[in-house]
């Protein structure tokens, strides 16, 4: 390792702008989702309107990130989920409730009124099965042209990886849950 500071940039073929991106957040580490809401506040900021669909989360969680986005920021948020998937008590109804939240995807990018779009732990419910991941493919392809999308989760399938613009992988390097404690709302919700 050198600890002389760079006195070049990184070389960069050919400088494009883009009309919009889509980026990935996946892997095993905390920071995903946290991530793709620094990116929301960025829009905001920018005074782009922004929906958040949450395919895990449910209304009754009462994230903090929720709170602010709608409260403060104005930001147009579903929180569809049903929790996890080991809690569940009807998985067949977390199945149902995760094709809703997609249908309800499918509806806000077509609408082309959003410029920023995060799809919240959309990995797990593809992964699974319950949404077709050809058909989320295809729909971010056809986005209007202004919309970004952001999406997170673990184990992003690789034609998500390929779609993306930017793919950013969390690592863990060691997580409180693993020894037993619990979320922490203000740190993990």
């Amino acid at each position: 390792m050198t600890n002389v500071p760079p006195k070049e940039g990184p070389k960069v073929k050919k400088r494009l702008a883009s009309k919009s991106l889509v980026i990935v957040n996946t892997g095993d580490g905390k920071g995903k989702s946290s991530s793709a809401f620094g990116v929301v506040v960025r829009a905001v900021a920018r005074e782009w309107p922004v929906g958040v669909v949450q395919f895990l989360k449910s209304g009754k969680w009462q994230v903090g990130e929720e709170k602010v986005c709608r409260d403060i920021l104005g930001v147009d948020w579903w929180a569809i989920g049903d929790g996890f998937t080991w809690d569940s008590k009807d998985i067949n109804e977390d199945q149902a409730i995760a094709v809703s939240a997609w249908d309800q995807v499918k509806k806000i990018i077509a609408e082309d009124k959003y410029r920023l779009v995060v799809l919240d732990e959309i990995t797990y419910p593809i992964n699974w099965g319950w949404i077709d991941l050809d058909e989320v493919v295809s729909v971010i392809n056809a986005r209007p042209i202004k919309t970004n999308v952001v999406l997170t989760g673990r184990d992003a399938p690789q034609a998500l990886i390929e779609l993306a613009d930017t793919v950013t992988e969390m690592r863990k390097i060691k997580h409180a849950f693993d020894n037993g404690t619990v979320a922490k709302k203000g740190i993990d919700y």
